[in-house]
């Protein structure tokens, strides 16, 4: 018997990306309701489709959605199902995603809106910045390790870390047989110390043990890596704020709050996520 044929399915996104510039016509077209992926190719095809009073005709024809007019059969169409773009400070103790089955809490109980998805994780007892978004564009270049963003924290760790023990940080160290990529890490001085919240659950001190802040910036995303390399080092991790992912910054945006994205900020965005290895 013949092996049945699998039917190739396009997965269409559901709403128009406000930082991937340049996209494919006919996925424009269906993200803001012209009809399925397969119309709006047969749209262009038949050459009823035009880019600022251009026919197109070719199915990987690009455009963007925040400057070219597209018309169909003469008609603008109206691009406004953007997508969303949030930012959201996790509080300490709080999923990172929408639901738990074991009823802790997650970034339900903080966000209302329905849709968005976390761009990538932060773990359970890490605070600070999160994006929030339905844009799967976005996502992936916040999450693939190939466009090596940069992610900023501020990281409380017992004792004060000697020269030596930051350049190993700034080196990378060895974490479960692998080297960690080259960090930026900057030993705070008192009086460069920001402002931060009050955490929900104050942290462990121990009598007679000082602490110190750290600026790191790391371009890779390993599983609780900023724990493993201060350990490494021999100065444990007690607090750990995420500032910044790349042009986006927590700023002054209290624990469990949300905000849209400016304009500026989605500017920014769109031209962040450049590859550094082809």
């Amino acid at each position: 018997m013949a092996r049945e044929k699998r039917r190739s399915r396009v997965i269409l996104p559901c709403c128009i990306s406000r930082v991937a510039g340049r996209q494919q016509v006919a996925i424009l077209l269906a993200a803001a309701g012209v009809g399925s992926h397969n119309r709006c190719q047969r749209l262009i095809a038949e050459g009823r489709v035009a880019v600022n009073g251009q026919p197109v005709r070719q199915a990987g024809e690009r455009a963007d959605p925040l400057q070219d007019v597209l018309t169909v059969d003469g008609a603008p169409v109206r691009m406004e199902n953007f997508c969303l773009y949030l930012a959201f400070h996790k509080p300490y103790q709080v999923l990172p995603t929408f639901t738990d089955k074991e009823g802790r809490a997650t970034l339900a109980d903080y966000v209302p809106l329905p849709g968005v998805y976390a761009a990538g994780r932060l773990d359970y007892d890490s605070e600070g910045l999160m994006i929030l978004t339905n844009d799967g564009w976005l996502n992936h270049r916040l999450t693939h390790p190939r466009f090596e963003h940069p992610k900023t924290y501020l990281v409380q760790v017992e004792r004060i870390p000697s020269p030596e023990a930051i350049e190993a940080l700034r080196r990378g160290v060895e974490i479960k047989g692998k080297r960690t990529r080259p960090a930026q890490v900057e030993l705070l001085l008192d009086d460069e110390v920001p402002d931060v919240s009050p955490r929900s659950v104050p942290i462990r001190y121990r009598k007679h043990v000082p602490t110190a802040w750290l600026r790191i910036v790391l371009y890779e995303g390993r599983k609780r890596q900023i724990r493993h390399m201060t350990a490494a080092v021999g100065h444990p991790t007690l607090r750990l704020i995420r500032t910044a992912i790349g042009p986006i910054e927590l700023g002054e945006l209290s624990p469990g709050s949300w905000r849209h994205l400016t304009e500026e900020e989605l500017r920014r965005l769109a031209s962040s996520w450049q590859p550094l290895h082809k």
